[in-house]
């Protein structure tokens, strides 16, 4: 298969050795010593007119070279941070099927080989990208099952120095070969940490995979809105995008000429139901604006650390996103009451809610939420240090699903607060309470007494007396204690 790519015609054939030039070319200048038998020699010229297997070069970093597989090679080389890729000869028994039969039959067969082809594509499911490339140069055999369509659902790719863009390049290309120009199997791109991903590496997949469901490009700074733009207008069935740590997207929507085609019967939505733009730090109102009126099924939401967003956003939001379960606006110090009253609107459907760190809260929004939102299960409002017994009250008589509550560093909280929590949230699971001043072992105790079903208790820099760690301790049996007592253990 790998061999047959080189004797291709006319753009094919120049394709082929462009690849081998590309993977082979990441700094100005790079060289390669002469073999000094004939077989080296006729093994490194057939590298350079034939396209086989990626290296997994390609994919990893440069400190874990690639070892000698069945006889066929892997070889990568590295200037400082740099790692320079090269596109290698198929496995020796694919172009060299003589030399195979000459080796005694003892070394030719493996027990290995007794199993199924079904067992091999099994155990191949559970491999990463990289394994699964050095599986595809152990024999003719591994090469054919490990390019089956099924095994390339996702990829997944990691490291900092890894040249990510031409990975997906070769990658796609040889997946593209039975459905030229369309790799109708990837579903899943995972790039997350891999920074020196730029635009052109988001176009390649974009253009291949137009059944893509899932991306993920976590901490790749150098993405732009542009290259976002492309990938959901041409990924129609994208659901899940997470962009965190994208500092350069401001706005998710679909480039101008996807737009002109739509009709307005048809709409202009995104089908994305997960977007997580957690760090985009430049993501101000006018761009979530512009994501809630085409991002329309959204159903998780997280924008932690969005510090330019405001109540006005927040607006926008709930006005064209109703569905949203899920929702983080932690460490947004523009959020305020006003703002929580907005998120209030979405009623019964929210499930979810962060508000950590977001000063301008205080007992009036948390009401907001607690009198509309009953169905709410988790809700972090550490660090609003506006927040009272009184909220607290409110949250626990409406909100009986409660199930997660974390209210740490709220100053202002005391006893009487975890009392009516007690009293009323029957089905609380975890509670942080880390660093509430004014909390002390009798509140702890009335939870312990109430709260059966606790799990997770978080009491660091609580000045608690040991006596009321070992009450929580007795009573909920299955509660891992967060502490900093060091008598308690």
């Amino acid at each position: 298969m790998g061999a047959n790519n080189g004797k291709q015609s006319g753009s094919e054939g120049k394709g082929s050795s462009s690849i081998s030039s590309d993977l082979s070319s990441s700094t100005d200048q790079t060289s390669t010593k002469a073999p000094k038998n004939a077989a080296t020699s006729e093994d490194s010229d057939l590298s350079l007119r034939t396209v086989s297997t990626p290296s997994p070069a390609l994919i990893l970093p440069p400190h874990s070279s690639p070892g000698v597989l069945n006889g066929s090679s892997t070889s990568s080389s590295t200037f400082g941070t740099e790692t320079i890729a090269m596109v290698h000869t198929p496995p020796t028994s694919l172009t060299h099927p003589q030399r195979s039969l000459r080796q005694p039959r003892d070394q030719q067969e493996a027990p290995i080989d007794i199993l199924p082809d079904h067992a091999f594509l099994q155990i191949f499911t559970h491999l990463p990208t990289n394994q699964l490339c050095r599986c595809a140069r152990v024999c003719r055999r591994w090469y054919n099952l490990a390019w089956d369509p099924h095994l390339w659902r996702t990829i997944r790719l990691t490291g900092d120095v890894l040249h990510v863009d031409r990975a997906l390049r070769v990658l796609t290309r040889r997946l593209c070969q039975d459905t030229p120009n369309v790799c109708l199997t990837l579903e899943t791109v995972v790039v997350s940490g891999c920074r020196r991903l730029t635009d052109r590496g988001l176009y390649t997949v974009a253009q291949c995979s137009p059944e893509l469901r899932r991306l993920e490009v976590a901490g790749c700074y150098n993405v732009s809105n542009e290259a976002v733009f492309e990938v959901v207008s041409l990924c129609p069935n994208l659901e899940h995008l997470d962009v965190s740590g994208c500092s350069k997207v401001t706005c998710i929507s679909l480039t101008r000429d996807v737009s002109f085609k739509l009709s307005p019967l048809h709409g202009q939505h995104i089908s994305i139901r997960y977007l997580d733009m957690t760090d985009c730090f430049a993501l101000e109102d006018e761009g979530l604006h512009t994501i809630a009126a085409h991002c329309t099924q959204l159903t998780h939401l997280y924008l932690r650390r969005c510090v330019r967003l405001t109540d006005e956003g927040l607006r926008f939001l709930v006005i064209y996103c109703p569905s949203v379960r899920e929702l983080s606006v932690s460490d947004c110090r523009f959020i305020s009451d006003f703002g929580l009253r907005e998120i209030a609107k979405l009623e019964g459907r929210l499930r979810y809610l962060s508000i950590a760190h977001c000063g301008r809260i205080t007992d009036v929004g948390v009401r907001y939420i607690a009198k509309y939102c009953k169905r709410l299960r988790y809700l972090n409002a550490r660090g609003c240090e506006g927040l009272t017994d009184h909220g607290i009250e409110h949250l626990a008589k409406n909100c009986l699903k409660l199930k997660s509550l974390d209210i740490g560093k709220c100053p202002l909280v005391s006893d009487a607060g975890l009392e009516q929590l007690a009293l009323n949230s029957f089905n609380l699971k975890r509670l942080s309470l880390k660093s509430c001043e004014s909390i002390t072992g009798r509140g702890l105790q009335v939870v312990a007494a109430n709260c059966f079903d606790l799990q997770l208790l978080n009491v660091q820099d609580c000045d608690v007396p040991l006596e009321a760690l070992r009450f929580v301790k007795r009573h909920c049996k299955r509660c891992v204690i967060e502490h900093t007592n060091p008598a308690f253990f």
